[in-house]
């Protein structure tokens, strides 16, 4: 029989961080491109603004999260 090397307690720990961090961290992306679309639509997604459209929309909900 080959023996199994057994994850200890805190390798499993710190998989389960970095998993939920990953997590959060595509929930923020997808704040920010949906708050970047709505800035997009209140201009008539004229072209050209899109990098200052992601980039306030990050500020606004990076502000937001660290709010709470």
């Amino acid at each position: 029989m080959t023996k199994r090397k057994q994850t200890s307690k805190t390798e499993a720990e710190a998989r389960e961080v970095a998993t939920a961090e990953s997590v959060a961290q595509m929930d923020r992306d997808e704040m920010i491109a949906v708050a970047a679309y709505y800035r997009a639509e209140q201009r008539a997604f004229e072209p050209g603004h899109e990098l200052e459209d992601w980039a306030q929309a990050e500020k606004q909900i990076d502000a937001s999260l660290h709010a709470h």
